[in-house]
């Protein structure tokens, strides 16, 4: 009779949850640690006491062509707790002009949408949206700004704050290759794989609860407040975990997934070489009740941000790449984002509501080509240690999507070796 092994994964973020998940489903005995009393890393929901409301720790705008997350969802049968408008659809406003626009796709692969000027993005024709096909040859070292014409309306009003969100790094320096890879698996599918989803309540409702009753349904075991010190070795060989107290002895026949981000596992792995250079996000949070839209959202052209969220009470806006701005004070920001907001749904932009600001300063990896080259695979060549992240080697930016899709390829080298 073959001994059962153990699998243990450090780290209880969205790439070690999907990790677990797939590992669990499969019959194998694991074990998560997580540092934090809570899962989900930037991913989850929690109360906050200023704003006296529940909020969610950042925004992520989801498309129903992110397939990994699909069997995610369907997994962890959470599927009915996304929302979301039944058509691909996004509203946009360039503040500096004041126009509104909705860019409406078609459902099927040929993009006809773009021959009628009611659905595409006003000061454009239709075969300006085949600039795009240029991200197809792009190399290596390639750029997104290098790959358009930067100063045409449809790169201002649709290319760059896209990539921008997508990337979370500026168009002069992020990899055309990886904004290729994210729009090959949505808009260059079909119209009906970019329809937007957002969790219905919160994102632990949807990305971290279910799957840990999932987890705990299937026998597995998530400890919280255990932080990894130190891995012991031999080799090659992952021996044992240290948490700060008794080690955990790791078996011949067990395995370790590193579920932990790129500067916990290059202190950890001797010798492994992971990106080091990262780009910030700044979500606000305001306690506002805001005009309802079809689609939950607004993108915005000329602001502070890219995406305004409005939710039941709450309205929330992200910054990314706030390194191209100049450092704020909490309160800075707060004014700024709140006069876009004020300008988006006419309201006054003196009477500012209770606000929250959350900086995250390495929120994401930089998605440039030379970062990109120093990604890691999930198995790195040692007897029994895989790793996963959105930071890992996943063809994507770092999105639900690629953390998702990172665990997935670490289970899977486990998965080879039984």
């Amino acid at each position: 009779m073959t001994e059962t092994r153990h699998i243990h994964i450090a780290g209880a973020g969205m790439a070690g949850l999907s990790a677990a998940l797939q590992l669990s489903l499969m019959g194998e005995k694991v074990t998560v640690y997580e540092a934090a009393p809570y899962a989900g890393g930037r991913c989850r929901s929690y109360y906050d006491r200023e704003l006296d409301c529940r909020i969610d720790n950042g925004n992520h705008l989801v498309l129903s062509g992110n397939v990994a997350l699909q069997d995610y969802l369907f997994l962890t049968r959470a599927n009915e707790s996304m929302t979301g408008p039944n058509a691909p659809l996004f509203p946009f406003m360039d503040l500096e002009t004041g126009e509104r626009w909705t860019l409406l796709m078609n459902s099927g692969r040929l993009p006809w949408w773009i021959f009628d000027r009611k659905r595409r993005v006003p000061g454009t024709k239709a075969k300006d949206y085949f600039s795009s096909l240029r991200l197809l040859t792009a190399g290596t070292q390639d750029t997104v700004a290098s790959r358009f014409k930067t100063r045409a309306t449809i790169y201002r009003r649709l290319w760059e704050p896209l990539a921008v969100s997508i990337l979370n790094t500026e168009p002069e320096s992020a990899s055309a290759q990886l904004l290729r890879n994210v729009l090959a698996q949505t808009a260059g599918a079909e119209g009906k794989a970019c329809i937007p989803m957002m969790p219905k309540i919160g994102m632990s409702e949807s990305y971290v609860m279910p799957c840990l009753n999932t987890l705990r349904q299937h026998g597995a075991e998530v400890k919280f407040g255990q932080r990894l010190r130190r891995l012991i070795t031999d080799a090659t060989v992952v021996k044992g975990l240290d948490f700060g107290g008794a080690p955990v002895e790791i078996a011949p026949h067990d395995w370790v997934i590193l579920a932990v981000p790129p500067w916990v596992a290059r202190g950890l792995v001797p010798g492994l070489t992971t990106p080091e250079d990262y780009r910030s996000i700044i979500n606000v949070h305001y306690r506002v009740e805001a005009p309802p839209n079809p689609a939950g959202f607004t993108g915005i052209v000329g602001g502070l941000a890219e995406w305004i969220f409005v939710k039941p009470g709450v309205v929330s806006v992200t910054i990314s790449a706030a390194e191209r701005y100049e450092e704020q004070q909490q309160e800075t920001w707060a004014l700024y984002v709140w006069r876009n907001i004020a300008k988006l749904y006419d309201l006054d932009p003196q009477r500012i509501p209770p606000w929250r600001v959350v900086h995250e300063k390495r929120a994401t990896i930089a998605a440039t080509p030379q970062q990109n080259a120093l990604r890691p695979r999930a198995y790195i060549d040692w007897k029994n240690l895989a790793l996963a992240g959105d930071w890992t080697n996943t063809g994507l930016p770092c999105t639900i999507e690629s953390a998702i899709r990172s665990g997935i390829k670490a289970a899977q080298v486990v998965l080879r070796w039984v």
